[in-house]
C-alpha cells in the first residue's frame, strides 16, 4: 500500500505507511519533525510504536547531526537467516533435542561463553577499533567491568528481551535457521555513554529540544566523529556476533541431523543503526530505528512474534521510504501490560505447535503483545516483495 498519512505540522513532513499510530508515538514523530537538520521528510514504517525519544519503526535522515538515542543502546541489533539443504521430513518428530542442543551452545540472557569461542579472525578484526574507542573514552571502563574480556566472551551469545533463535519451515518445507540479536553488553554501554554525552554537550541548549532524548552531536565536532567511530564499531560487532552465533548453531545441528549444506540465501541485516547514504540529492546519515534497508533487489528479514509467521523479503528501493521497510511486527502492548494481562496458559495456547519455553519468564513476549504481522506486510507492499514465508517450529528465547 502507498503512504497512508502525511503529517505536515513540523519543519518537514512525516510520511506514514500505516493508518494506526498510537498517540504517544505520534507525539514523538511530531517532536522529531521539529528538528532543524532532518533531510526531506521522516518515513514511518507500519510497525511503528513508541520508543525512547524517537519512535521504533522510523527512518530518520539527517544532515550535519546524529541523535544517539535514535540509534539506541542495542547498536546494530538485527537479524540473520540461512536456508539449509534439508526438508521438514529430515527433522525428528520430537524437536526438544534440537532446542536443547541450541541452548547448550548459545548462552542467553546475561550469560556469556566461559572462554573465548569466536574465531580468531573475528576477534582480530574487531580488536583495533575497540582499542581506539577505549583510549579516547576511558569512562567506558567504569561502566563495564573488564570490557576486553567481556566483549570477546559475549561474541556468539543471544542476550535477552525479544532476542531469539528459531528453526523455521518455508512454503516449500525447506528448513531455515533464523536469529535476532545485537551488540550485547559492549554495544549497550557505548550507547548509554554517548547518549549521556550528547545531553551533557548540549548544556543549556537542551531545553530548546522537544524531548531531551533527542540530544544530538553536530558534524565537525570531536564527539560527533567519536560517536560515528563507536557506533560503526558497535554495528560491526553486532554483525560479527550474529555470524559467530550462526556458526555455532550450524555446528551443533550437524551433530543432530543428517548431513546438510547451507544455501546461498544467507542474510545478515541490521535494524537499529545509522549509515551514510545518498537520498534526494544529498549525502546524509540515515538512522533506522526499527527498520531495515530495502534497496531494489536487496534481501531482508521481517520476523513476526514467536507464534506467527516471518518473511524473507526483497526490497523495491522505494525512495519515499529512503529504501527501507519495517523490521518486524512491532509491539502493541508494553511488557508490563503483557505480564499483567496474560498467563502461562495463554503462552502455551498462542505458541501451540512451537517447541519453546512456555513459562512465566517469557509472558512479556507472548504473540498477543505484538501487532498482526500480516497487516504490517499489507501496509508495506509498496516497499518489499515477499520471497519466502516462514513458520517457526523451534524457538529459543533470551
Amino acid at each position: 500500500m502507498p503512504i497512508q498519512r502525511i503529517i505536515s505540522k513540523g519543519k518537514v513532513p512525516v510520511k506514514i505507511y500505516t493508518d494506526e499510530v498510537e498517540a504517544t508515538a505520534m507525539q514523538q514523530l511530531y517532536n522529531m519533525a521539529q528538528l532543524p537538520f532532518i533531510h526531506s521528510h521522516l518515513a514511518v514504517m507500519p510497525d511503528v510504536h513508541m520508543g525512547k525519544g524517537a519512535t521504533v519503526g522510523s527512518v530518520i535522515p539527517t544532515k550535519g547531526a546524529i541523535i544517539p538515542a535514535a540509534v539506541g543502546v542495542d547498536i546494530g541489533c538485527g537479524m540473520n537467516a540461512v536456508r539449509l539443504s534439508i526438508k521438514a521430513n529430515d527433522l525428528p518428530d520430537n524437536l526438544r533435542a534440537i532446542r536443547s542442543v541450541i541452548e547448550e551452545v548459545i548462552p542467553v540472557g546475561y550469560n556469556m561463553h566461559k572462554h573465548d569461542r569466536a574465531r580468531e579472525s573475528t576477534i582480530r578484526a574487531l580488536s583495533g577499533g575497540l582499542d581506539s574507542i577505549l583510549r579516547k573514552h576511558k569512562k567506558i571502563y567504569s561502566l563495564q567491568k573488564k570490557p576486553y574480556q567481556t566483549w570477546i566472551r559475549q561474541i556468539g551469545t543471544l542476550g535477552g528481551g525479544n532476542h531469539f533463535i528459531e528453526l523455521c519451515l518455508d512454503e516449500n518445507e525447506d528448513v531455515w535457521v533464523m536469529l535476532h540479536s545485537g551488540s550485547r553488553g559492549i554495544g549497550n554501554i557505548i550507547g548509554q555513554y554517548f547518549i549521556a554525552l550528547a545531553k551533557k554537550d548540549m548544556g543549556q541548549h537542551i531545553v530548546n529540544l522537544p524531548d531531551k532524548d533527542l540530544a544530538y552531536f553536530t558534524q565537525g565536532t570531536k564527539h560527533f566523529a567519536d560517536y560515528v567511530e563507536a557506533v560503526e564499531w558497535g554495528q560491526d560487532y553486532a554483525m560479527a556476533n550474529r555470524r559467530e552465533m550462526m556458526h555455532f548453531i550450524i555446528e551443533a545441528l550437524r551433530k543432530k541431523l543428517r548431513k546438510f549444506g547451507v544455501t546461498k540465501e544467507a542474510i545478515n541485516c541490521h535494524h537499529n543503526y545509522v549509515s551514510r547514504e545518498f537520498h534526494f540529492g544529498e549525502d546524509v546519515f540515515v538512522t533506522r530505528k526499527g527498520a531495515i534497508s530495502a534497496r531494489e533487489g536487496e534481501l531482508g528479514i521481517i520476523p513476526g512474534s514467536m507464534g506467527a509467521k516471518s518473511f524473507i523479503v526483497k526490497g523495491k528501493g522505494n525512495p519515499q521510504s529512503f529504501c527501507s521497510c519495517a523490521h518486524g511486527a512491532g509491539r502493541k502492548m508494553s511488557r508490563t501490560a503483557a505480564k499483567r494481562q496474560f498467563s502461562e496458559d495463554d503462552v502455551s495456547l498462542q505458541t501451540e505447535g512451537v517447541e519453546c519455553r512456555k513459562d512465566k519468564g517469557i509472558i512479556d513476549e507472548i504473540p498477543a503483545a505484538y501487532k498482526d504481522i500480516d497487516q504490517v506486510m499489507v501496509h508495506q507492499s509498496d516497499l518489499v516483495d515477499v520471497v519466502h514465508t516462514l513458520k517457526q517450529i523451534v524457538c529459543v528465547k533470551g
